[in-house]
């Protein structure tokens, strides 16, 4: 199966040249250290940063400058820096192309829980429901299943939901799938060495088989 950065590396592959891209915590963030350098694209955080540059050196670190997860960051040329009120109606008013996030569970029917497991403290729900809400387009990066082996991509989320049919494409470490408008999730690649069979078995939720499912290429 993958590893978390041949996730954000496949994921890499649905950049478009143009888009204002927001990365969630987590797999997310790695996408941009795969991103086509052919390509020019803007990423966004939502705590008010336009224009991230890659991680820093030890040298670069500047403890002052961080993404919404709270990891120090760089800026490019052109950067801007501005107060959250401002971030969030560029989110909220459809200006960011391409959301992509990490998750708890997705259902079938394309809604996502990503924000909270009841009984455990969390910090607040942070962005996550202003961008699954906003976003032209949402992708998911997850692990196929659980510590304990259960599945992830369910017929219907059983944590407190962020979005609901928001999600467009899924891309965990066994496959990648998209969401069917009348519910299921679309089989579309398999990860190297990952059969069909093996996915359905790790599913709950309807999966839809259409023809031969090639192998991810990276």
């Amino acid at each position: 199966m993958l590893t978390k950065q041949q996730i954000a590396q496949r994921i890499a592959k649905e950049v478009k040249n143009g888009q204002y891209i927001n990365l969630g915590i987590g797999i997310p963030t790695l996408v941009a250290n795969y991103i086509s350098e052919d390509l020019e694209i803007v990423l966004q955080s939502e705590n008010g940063l336009l224009g991230i540059g890659p991680f820093p050196t030890e040298e670069q670190i500047d403890p002052d400058l961080i993404n919404a997860g709270k990891q120090t960051i760089t800026m490019v040329k052109g950067s801007v820096l501005f107060n959250s009120a401002e971030s969030f109606a560029m989110i909220r008013g459809g200006h960011v192309h391409l959301t992509i996030l990490g998750a708890m569970e997705v259902s079938e029917n394309g809604d996502i829980a990503n924000w909270k497991i009841p009984g455990k403290m969390v910090k607040g729900m942070g962005g996550a429901m202003d961008l699954v809400a906003s976003a032209e387009n949402i992708i998911v990066a997850m692990q196929h299943c659980s510590r304990s082996g259960e599945s992830k991509l369910l017929k219907s989320c059983s944590l407190p939901i962020t979005g609901i049919r928001c999600v467009k494409k899924i891309v965990t470490d066994m496959a990648v799938l998209e969401i069917d408008p009348e519910g299921g999730f679309i089989l579309k690649e398999r990860a190297p060495g990952v059969s069909v069979e093996d996915i359905k078995s790790k599913t709950e939720g309807k999966i839809i088989v259409n023809g031969e499912i090639p192998e991810m290429e990276f």
